[in-house]
C-alpha cells in the first residue's frame, strides 16, 4: 500500500513544473520597478521546472510590464540565470526474518536481511532574472517587440489569460 501510494504521489508531481504564477510556494514570478521605465523580474522554478522555462517566463513577465506600463519595446540591460542543486537521501531501513532450528544438543539458524530506502534524488531549480529598460518608440538598436513576446510565449506554453 505504501508503494501504491508512493507512486502515485510521484505521478502527481512529475506534472508539477512550476506554472506562469506570481511567486508563491512552488516558485513564480516577482519584479521591482527600479525606475519609470526600468524593472528588475526574477522567476525561480521548482525542481520540475525546466532551465528553458524559466527564461521563458522571465521573458514573459517582462513584456507584460512593459505591455501593462503602456511601453511597447524592451532591451535586457542584464540576465542571469542560475541554477541552485540539492539532493535528498531516503532514510534507509532493514527488515531481518530468520528461522531457528534445535535438534539434541544441536542448533541452527538461518536468516534475510531486506533493505529498502537509500536512493539519493538530485534536485535542480532554475531561475532567471532579467533587467528590463522598456520605450514607447522602438529604439535604434535591438529590442524585444513587447506584443509579439506575449503572443509567441503565452501560445508556446498554452497560457490563457
Amino acid at each position: 500500500m505504501k508503494f501504491l501510494t508512493s507512486v502515485l504521489l510521484v505521478l502527481m508531481l512529475a506534472g508539477c513544473a512550476t506554472s506562469y504564477q506570481k511567486k508563491g510556494f512552488t516558485g513564480g514570478w516577482s519584479e521591482t520597478q527600479l525606475d519609470e521605465n526600468l524593472f528588475r523580474v526574477n522567476f525561480q522554478g521548482n525542481g520540475y521546472t525546466s532551465s528553458q522555462r524559466a527564461w521563458d517566463f522571465a521573458l514573459l513577465r517582462s513584456a507584460e510590464l512593459a505591455l501593462d506600463n503602456n511601453y511597447k519595446y524592451f532591451i535586457l540591460l542584464g540576465q542571469d540565470s542560475v541554477v541552485n542543486n540539492s539532493s535528498y537521501t531516503t532514510p534507509t531501513t532493514s527488515r531481518t526474518t530468520g528461522n531457528a532450528y534445535a535438534t539434541g544438543n544441536n542448533a541452527s539458524f538461518s536468516a534475510t536481511t531486506y533493505s529498502t530506502g537509500g536512493n539519493t534524488y538530485n534536485i535542480a531549480k532554475p531561475s532567471s532574472a532579467n533587467t528590463v529598460l522598456c520605450f514607447k518608440e522602438k529604439p535604434a538598436h535591438f529590442s524585444y517587440d513587447a506584443q509579439f513576446i506575449y503572443k509567441s510565449i503565452t501560445a508556446k506554453y498554452d497560457i490563457v489569460k
